[in-house]
């Protein structure tokens, strides 16, 4: 049964998602069905919109901020969506601040460093991964070849060409997240249109994928594929 202070921290990934209560609503009653029952009270709720993938929280900052002022403890809706995000486990275990997870109750700071420890390995395991498939696609394109008879490669070439375009959608959702942090951050400021967001990026000396300047069409590629895999 909860008793006692608390402020809850919630994440969704887009602006859109924020705006239509997709993802936030569902955290919000997980929160209340944890707490429901005892002698509690939320002093403050913080919604963070950002990729899970993005290292920079500045609304957990000030939750957690408000848990030390308020002598509160900080609750979130589910801790399982946030286990692959090492920065944000370390910043919670080192915060100083008393936690529960509504879908993890029984964790606690030993938990929570070791599920840091697992989020690190694994997210250098996917980098050596995304590496070793890019390595391996540009060997099987050197040895593919189109027939004279004009019909294009055979099965290993179509397998060949597969691997190939795995690699560059893993480059591509490894270079998105890479500028995510940026792109929400003029957000913040107002810049919310594809051209504003264009000129920012062209302003910034930031090459767009093919080296160029970024146009409407290709920022709008971008925050596609920012929400396809937040």
């Amino acid at each position: 049964m909860a008793q006692g202070r608390f402020v809850s921290y919630l994440r969704v990934s887009t602006d859109r998602q924020g705006r239509s209560g997709l993802g936030l609503e569902a955290q919000r009653q997980a929160v209340a069905d944890y707490l429901n029952g005892g002698r509690w009270q939320l002093v403050a709720e913080h919604v963070e919109v950002e990729s899970g993938r993005c290292t920079d929280r500045p609304q957990l900052a000030t939750a957690l901020a408000a848990c030390r002022a308020h002598r509160a403890k900080l609750v979130i809706a589910r801790l399982d969506r946030l286990s692959r995000n090492a920065a944000f486990l370390m910043n919670l275990r080192d915060a100083g601040v008393d936690f529960v997870a509504a879908d993890m109750p029984d964790a606690n700071r030993l938990t929570i460093g070791i599920l840091a420890v697992v989020a690190e390995a694994e997210a250098e395991a996917i980098s050596t991964r995304t590496r070793l498939a890019l390595a391996a696609s540009k060997k099987k394109l050197g040895g593919a070849r189109i027939t004279k008879d004009g019909l294009g490669p055979g099965e290993r070439g179509r397998e060949h060409i597969a691997a190939a375009r795995a690699a560059l959608r893993a480059r591509a959702d490894a270079r998105a997240a890479d500028l995510a942090p940026m792109i929400e951050a003029w957000r913040t400021t107002g810049i919310t249109s594809q051209a504003g967001l264009a000129r920012a990026l062209n302003a910034a000396s930031i090459p767009a994928a093919r080296g160029g300047k970024w146009s409407n069409v290709q920022v709008g590629a971008l925050l596609r594929r920012l929400e396809a895999v937040a």
